[in-house]
């Protein structure tokens, strides 16, 4: 189990335009990041800190297929996200860049800035009383790629184990 992260609550059908507007989609992720989801909950951007998660409902990730919308969030540091579904061109966009989503059929019931635990291994979701929100399981692969930051730091990793970990 992960220590305490702390829960930013949003709705349901997320899509990528919010969680990365076009108006910024040239500047960079640098650029892009703190727009990030600017139309829904303006303070995100600004407040977020590292280690935070998003608990959301169904359908996060819809609409276009830019994967600066997953980037956006982890370059903002949020480590996962939980929610009952997602966009399949998100949820794998997610991965390649090592953020971690967790399907949860319960995600709606997390309150905002709730102090939350993740237990990977279950995989489930513990709130600080106790209580456990079980979580579809992660396949081991995608777990790698989060765990390494991403698809292309797992590859680099593989196939040159001698170097150093590419700064994120």
């Amino acid at each position: 189990m992960t220590a305490a992260h702390r829960v930013w609550r949003l709705g349901r059908d997320i899509d990528t335009d919010v969680l990365a507007p076009g108006a910024y989609m040239k500047l960079g992720i640098e650029g892009i990041a703190p727009h990030c989801l600017e139309a829904v909950r303006p303070e995100f951007a600004k407040g977020v800190q590292s280690g935070d998660v998003i608990a959301a409902g169904p359908g996060f990730g819809i609409g276009s297929s830019r994967e600066q919308a997953a980037a956006a969030l982890v370059h903002l540091g949020v480590v996962a996200v939980i929610a009952p579904s997602y966009s399949g061109l998100f949820f794998r966009n997610a991965f390649n860049v090592g953020l971690l989503l967790l399907t949860c059929a319960q995600a709606e019931v997390l309150d905002e800035g709730e102090a939350i635990a993740l237990d990977l291994p279950a995989p489930a979701v513990v709130r600080a009383d106790g209580t456990t929100l079980r979580c579809v399981p992660v396949p081991e692969f995608l777990l790698d790629m989060v765990r390494a930051g991403g698809l292309l730091p797992l590859l680099r990793r593989r196939l040159h184990p001698s170097l150093p970990p590419a700064a994120s």
